[in-house]
């Protein structure tokens, strides 16, 4: 987060994680973090420019495909393990797991 809009983030919830393998050979294992504050002053940088959205107007449309299946469920407070399979951009598959805390 430092690094990508210059906070850092607190008060953090390991709320899951994603298995991505990409028909090219390469796979991704990630956690997923939810942080309660941040310090710092958001700024843009060349990886991404710090946007707010309200739960219910997240632009999923403009995101990876995966995130619809799992990010909307993180915001409502539940646990999640996730595979999915991408050729490029596209999602071949998917397989989202919910978890009791």
């Amino acid at each position: 987060m430092q690094e990508e809009v210059g906070v850092t983030p607190s008060q953090l919830e390991e709320r899951g994680v994603l298995h991505f393998q990409f028909t090219d050979g390469y796979s991704l294992h990630c956690t997923v973090f939810l942080a309660r504050q941040f310090t710092g002053v958001p700024i843009e940088t060349d990886e991404a420019p710090p946007l707010w959205f309200d739960f219910d107007a997240v632009p999923y449309e403009e995101m990876w495909a995966d995130d619809r299946h799992w990010l909307p469920e993180v915001l409502a407070g539940r646990r999640f393990v996730a595979w999915f399979d991408f050729d490029g951009d596209t999602m071949l598959s998917q397989d989202v797991r919910f978890v009791e805390s």
